[in-house]
């Protein structure tokens, strides 16, 4: 038990110093049991509720064994769900896209967290579902690497294969500063990524794109403070404005400035009834298109996972947009 509870502490020790495969082993180990332990107290408060209801007489042993196999087999399916990467399509239609654009595709990666367990395989099966989406843009809104980053040779090589046409952008999320920030910018430049930092810019004259940082920054005195009302406020109104923005909070002073948000982070709960936690810090729906004061708001559940390597209601994705002519 204590080995397990300290196994993060393990795991970047072991890091720190090259032990690559001892890591990731405990990292597989130590994760998953903490995906499982999760899932065991979840079923274990549940069967006790029925049992102090006296909607279902069994014994303590029994009540033991019940959520030991619920957590078993759902770990076991999660693990499983984690490796199937959706493609979710949204269609926003717009009159701020010219009929000569006719249609703009905007491939979304977020939440990948690249790292000790999401590796090659996994960002292999991202990637194609990426290339078949055949996008315009590809954007990654924050958490592309987790934890320390010494060891992702070939990576970025890999996303670097991705040449959209009208290029790549990203932001950074809350682990590109717990994974050292000039790391995780090194990498993901090398990935192909322009990195937008409180910045704006314009895409061939048909889009805006703005991007910000992560809050994360503020505790390692690394935040790009630029208020997006500010950022928002100098673009032309009459071309379709792209927020890049790692947490799905909208920002009151900005409402009304941009016309599509697309965030992540909170990977929908990731493993339910985790999800139920999640929604009380941020009450938008995951994997659905939110409508905020006329403006959209989309949140990826993640193209990866963070710590267990489990999802379980909550199948991560890749996501695309289709921007359309109205």
């Amino acid at each position: 038990m204590a080995g397990m509870v300290f196994s993060p502490l393990t795991v970047r020790s072991f890091e720190r110093y090259g032990l690559d495969s001892a890591a990731r082993f405990t990292a597989y180990i130590g994760y998953t049991w903490m995906g499982v332990l999760f899932l065991f107290v979840s079923a274990s408060i549940l069967i006790d509720v029925f049992r102090q209801t006296s909607l279902l007489r069994i014994s303590p042993r029994i009540s033991f064994f019940i959520p030991l196999l619920i957590s078993m087999s759902i770990a076991t399916y999660g693990y499983s769900e984690a490796w199937d990467i959706r493609t979710e399509k949204v269609t926003i239609k717009t009159t701020k896209l010219t009929k000569s654009v006719g249609r703009l595709r905007v491939v979304q990666i977020s939440d990948v967290h690249l790292g000790l367990i999401v590796r090659e395989e996994r960002l292999k099966r991202i990637l194609t579902e990426v290339k078949r989406a055949e996008p315009d843009l590809l954007v990654s809104t924050g958490d592309l690497v987790d934890g320390q980053i010494d060891n992702l040779t070939g990576l970025a090589e890999l996303l670097r294969e991705i040449s959209p046409r009208y290029g790549k952008f990203a932001v950074t999320g809350n682990h590109e500063f717990y994974a050292g920030l000039d790391n995780s910018l090194d990498f993901t430049r090398k990935a192909g990524f322009r990195v937008l930092r409180g910045e704006t810019v314009s895409v061939a004259g048909i889009l805006n794109i703005v991007g910000v940082d992560d809050p994360a920054g503020k505790q390692f005195g690394l935040f790009a403070d630029m208020p997006e009302k500010g950022l928002l406020s100098t673009l032309p109104q009459e071309t379709f404005t792209l927020l890049l923005k790692h947490r799905p909070e909208v920002d009151k002073d900005a409402r009304g400035l941009f016309d599509l948000q697309l965030s992540g982070h909170v990977h929908k709960g990731q493993i339910f009834p985790f999800s139920i936690i999640t929604r009380l810090f941020y009450p938008v729906r995951a994997g659905e298109m939110n409508i905020i004061d006329g403006a959209s708001l989309y949140v990826s559940r993640g193209s990866g996972t963070w710590g267990p390597p489990i999802r379980f209601l909550s199948p991560p994705e890749v996501t695309v947009i289709d921007i359309v002519s109205d």
